[in-house]
């Protein structure tokens, strides 16, 4: 997407006429040659040659941005809610903007006949796509996905990202609700796909982990003869797909059957290594300059991949050692002699209990986990945030902040196996920052973590 900055050079062209035809719409007025350089839905990012979409939501409606865009340099507006319309600039008329920017971007993508890897899951996805971004560079031009845009607004825009420079994508994909992957692969049409895990993150919108699973089967929906799915083979649901599915499929994980499998797990110090193996006999050990052992599962679908697309695994492997965590994702700061792990974008129960393993490994000082309310859990939540509780405590955390109302259920779920834990509740961020603030020794180690609606990141801020 066209960005203010003028370091950035932007390749996306398309005219009002080819846009109003990919998405059905009726142009009102303007000309329908005028060229369209860039697609945002945010009014704030509007610059000279830009088509600007205004979303409809539940809490705002971006048509009221319509009269103010042009003067920032828009040349052409999607609108749902005008049939009539004067003015020199393109206004097009549609049913709905959000569908409009799906079949635009469909018809945008189409352009590059180049492999697209869609990648989706519970838990994992961004850091999967980071990987496989990575280890296919190691001989593609590679586009992926900036930050975790990857819902039926993010991919879309995405895909104009492309440019006749890439010779390969790696996209992620997310879903909350029935039918979105669906329309997803309408519009980025992977040709391979890795699904990471089946947890219960939006469980509860769409029920049942089953449930869960059919809807992130359909980022299948567009595979052609030759397409390839990469599935995690140490999770049941997804192993119990073994030889059940229509097209080539590839499983990594830890267990002898897989065709990527990885062995001699080890965390040190802030590295995680591993020796990946697969079925053709070839292995490679690989070091992550970050820490946890669910890392090797997302490295071994991004060697997976890579190698299926050509990329040999000492390559790939050799890649793999420019990882670094996204912001908010697994970052480890010292301050003075206390450790914080930063992993305050999100939360699930599986993402939870993965970083509590992490944690448990730093062993100078006191192990300090603070965790926020894990959103969208529907009736699971209770179950869920207990659990996670039983998890911190077993596995060696000293010291346990809640913050936020679901998550006093952790402490429960913490003294039921650990009756002396030491468990301290709290409603927000600033009270469990100036207590955390007040305890801290040197050689403790803080986790924070949280769902993205408990912006837990203020806490990191505050220790910062």
């Amino acid at each position: 997407m066209q960005k203010k900055s003028d370091e950035v050079l932007i390749a996306m062209e398309m005219t009002v006429r080819q846009i109003s035809a990919a998405c059905g719409g009726k142009l009102l007025c303007g000309n329908p040659d005028t060229i369209v350089t860039s697609v945002v839905t945010d009014n704030r990012e509007v610059v000279d040659g830009s088509l600007f979409v205004p979303l409809k939501g539940k809490r705002t409606n971006a048509h009221t941005f319509l009269p103010t865009v042009f003067a920032s340099g828009a040349v052409a507006a999607l609108t749902q809610e005008h049939t009539r319309m004067e003015a020199k600039e393109a206004w097009i008329a549609v049913d709905s903007t959000q569908t409009a920017l799906q079949r635009i971007a469909a018809a945008y993508k189409k352009r590059f006949p180049i492999p697209v890897v869609g990648i989706t899951g519970s838990a994992g996805k961004t850091t999967t796509k980071e990987m496989t971004a990575l280890t296919l560079s190691a001989r593609y031009n590679v586009m992926k996905t900036k930050g975790n845009r990857n819902s039926e607004i993010g991919l879309p825009l995405t895909m104009f990202e492309f440019s006749k420079e890439h010779e390969a994508a790696a996209v992620e994909m997310g879903i909350s609700e029935f039918g979105e992957m669906a329309r997803l692969a309408g519009v980025a049409e992977p040709k391979y796909a890795v699904i990471t895990n089946i947890g219960i993150a939006h469980i509860g919108q769409l029920k049942t982990q089953e449930n869960i699973l059919r809807e992130k089967l359909h980022i299948t929906d567009r595979f052609t003869q030759d397409s390839v799915l990469f599935l995690n083979g140490d999770d049941p649901l997804l192993a119990g797909l073994r030889g059940k599915l229509p097209y080539e499929t590839i499983f990594f994980g830890t267990a002898s059957w897989c065709d990527f499998r990885a062995e001699e797990i080890t965390v040190q110090k802030e590295t995680t290594v591993f020796r990946c193996i697969s079925s053709k006999g070839e292995w490679v050990d690989v070091t992550l300059p970050a820490l946890g052992m669910h890392l090797a599962l997302d490295a071994l679908a991004a060697l997976a991949v890579a190698e299926r697309l050509g990329v040999p695994l000492a390559l790939a492997a050799a890649a793999l050692r420019d990882y670094r965590p996204l912001a908010m994702r697994q970052q480890i700061y010292h301050v003075g002699e206390v450790t914080v792990i930063d992993d305050s974008y999100n939360s699930s129960p599986a993402a939870a209990k993965s970083i509590l393993s992490v944690l448990a490994g730093f062993l100078a000082g006191r192990r300090v986990a603070v965790l926020a309310d894990m959103l969208e859990l529907g009736e699971y939540s209770g179950q869920a945030h207990f659990e996670v509780g039983v998890f911190a405590a077993e596995s060696g955390v000293d010291i346990l902040f809640t913050v936020g109302p679901q998550a006093k259920v952790m402490a429960e779920g913490a003294r039921s196996v650990r009756s002396g834990i030491d468990c301290r509740v709290f409603d927000n961020n600033d009270q469990a920052a100036a207590e955390l603030k007040s305890i801290l020794s040197p050689g403790d180690t803080v986790l924070v973590k949280g769902s993205r609606g408990m912006h837990t990141e203020e806490i990191v801020r505050a220790l910062l």
